[in-house]
């Protein structure tokens, strides 16, 4: 049996798909949903969940949460005289999780889908997938959390193509995820988050308000009394869903304080980071290319969204209700077990085809030449933009930069900054080229990336047809030089230009010939129609090509009936 897990910044949950339905494992205690906290004792035994919550009160340093924020990266915790990295403590939870399912199922379970935030990089992505193996499950598959939900919410039983937006407010991480669903494919459009938000600082802003009130200074505090007082304001802040006024008393250093905070307060110093909100929410749709009153949906996921505040900020700025049909603290969960029951074929589940997108740009350095003849400061150019769905393959070609130039340095580059020194470098090819005027040589530049976070790069001398190329991968998760190559065997359809799919061969061929029959207007309509489609094909948008495709033979056939009638 395969299981969905959601693994939460500050909750993971598990679910399982039987006869029919999605069933939610509760763990030893009887409850849905397991802390993601970690505790050590002086004997070095490990807790997890409600108890090392508990603990984490009494033993601040030998407890940890909200690691999940640092996956991927080389931070550790350090715990009594122990020091663990974020995959590591998500291991331990993980493996609290995948005993508890065998002890409810009464089986061995050695297979997950577990989910990440959609905005997860490939290395925190791998390090995801590298705890779940720490905690003895095999990992097939990483999916995103807003498409799980969006499993969950039924999406893909709609009858027409439904384009909805996920709003995911987690413990700790923000995502927003643009989506579309047609036929059995549901796509991811675009991505774009915070991993550093997410309902640990709508409690930040309680706890800090509490001590400006109370006049306490944090730096007079023990790291126990801190603990104590952000458990307390936790408390307070669920409290905001039946009251307008709450009131946070705590014991700190045997002396009581407290105070009472009210709702419209509390959403005024919420204000800041509310609007970081917005950026995401701005910068998904731009990159969708898509107006918010295209979307059909907005839907509702994280535990952070049950907050009044989060759902009266979510209604401003989409001025409409979302959808909250369910639990937003298991709606990911569940969509996870519904994706691991398609890849065990169930009969029962219709099966969806997911696609995902590449979180970063990709591309290479190029000098622009000024006006005395000398190079700027070299810049990046895209060649795979982030927000592509993937796998996908994009050539770009690039000219000699000035005379009797005998090399060309490609660099392959990493990032969003137009400045190279602000990115990532992964790699380089050197060609060689025949010395000739600047500009008369030139190089076709192909990037191929694939949903492994392979990246192929090829690099070709049109004059002599030299070639070279390169594979990058990550170290850790290497694979061999006959399965890369494997892989991207596979993907060669993707290398063939637009230009040449026989589809829009026919349709271009079409359009030309029209245009040499006709005169006047409609001469003039099919060139910019033509000019427009040639435009489209060299951006090798896959699904943006397919549509203007059908838009153009639409053009061309309604010219064809009125040249006739």
């Amino acid at each position: 049996m395969i299981i969905g897990i959601d693994l939460g910044t500050t909750n993971s949950l598990a679910c399982y798909f039987n006869e029919g339905e999605i069933k939610i494992i509760p763990n030893r205690l009887g409850d849905s949903l397991t802390p993601s906290v970690v505790s050590l004792d002086e004997d070095n035994n490990i807790y997890v969940g409600k108890i090392a919550k508990e603990r984490k009160i009494l033993y601040p340093h030998l407890s940890v949460d909200v690691f999940k924020r640092s996956m991927g990266t080389n931070k550790e915790f350090i715990l009594g005289d122990k020091k663990f990295k974020a995959e590591e403590l998500s291991s331990f939870v993980l493996k609290y999780i995948k005993e508890d399912v065998e002890f409810y199922l009464g089986e061995s379970v050695e297979e997950a889908i577990i989910s990440v935030p959609a905005y997860f990089n490939d290395e925190q992505r791998k390090a995801t997938k590298k705890a779940g193996e720490l905690a003895g499950l095999k990992v097939e598959r990483i999916i995103s959390e807003p498409t799980a939900a969006a499993i969950a919410y039924g999406i893909d039983k709609r009858d027409d193509n439904t384009r909805f937006l996920v709003f995911d407010l987690g413990g700790g991480t923000f995502d927003i995820s643009i989506l579309e669903m047609y036929g059995s494919i549901m796509e991811v459009r675009a991505v774009a988050g915070d991993n550093f938000i997410g309902g640990e600082d709508f409690t930040d802003i309680l706890y800090r308000m509490f001590l400006d009130q109370v006049k306490l200074k944090e730096e007079d505090l023990s790291k126990k009394s801190i603990s104590h007082i952000k458990k307390q304001c936790e408390k307070c802040k669920v409290e905001f869903s039946s009251s307008k006024v709450v009131q946070i008393r705590c014991n700190v250093e045997g002396e009581i304080y407290e105070t009472n905070i009210n709702m419209d307060d509390y959403e005024k110093s919420c204000e800041l980071i509310l609007s970081k909100l917005k950026k995401p929410i701005e910068k998904s749709l731009k990159d969708a290319k898509i107006k918010l009153n295209q979307i059909d949906e907005i839907i509702l996921i994280g535990g952070a969204t049950q907050l009044p505040t989060i759902r009266k900020f979510v209604g401003k700025i989409f001025g409409r209700l979302p959808n909250t049909s369910i639990n937003p603290d298991e709606a990911v969960a569940m969509g996870a077990a519904l994706q691991g029951a398609m890849k065990e074929r169930n009969k029962s589940i219709k099966e969806v085809i997911l696609t995902d997108v590449c979180p970063f740009s990709l591309g290479t350095e190029v000098v622009i030449d000024s006006s005395n003849n000398r190079y700027n400061e070299t810049y990046f150019c895209p060649i795979i933009e982030r927000n592509t769905t993937i796998p996908v393959s994009r050539t770009e070609t690039f000219y000699t930069a000035h005379d009797n130039q005998s090399k060309v340095v490609v660099e392959i580059i990493q990032g969003e900054s137009r400045l190279v020194k602000n990115n990532l470098k992964l790699g380089q090819i050197t060609v060689n080229v025949p010395r000739r005027k600047v500009g008369e040589e030139s190089i076709d530049v192909t990037y191929t990336y694939d949903i492994n976070s392979l990246l192929e790069v090829i690099v070709k001398v049109n004059s002599s047809g030299e070639k070279k190329r390169v594979i990058i991968q990550k170290q850790e998760d290497k694979i061999s030089e006959e399965e890369a190559n494997a892989r991207f065997e596979e993907l060669s359809y993707l290398k063939i230009h637009p230009r040449e799919n026989e589809k829009n061969k026919e349709v271009l061929s079409r359009g030309e010939r029209m245009y040499e029959e006709s005169t006047g207007e409609y001469r003039q309509i099919i060139n910019s129609a033509l000019i427009e489609f040639g435009n489209i094909l060299d951006k090798q948008d896959k699904i943006h090509i397919e549509n203007e495709r059908e838009k153009l033979n639409d053009l061309l056939n309604n010219i064809e009936f009125e040249q006739l009638y």
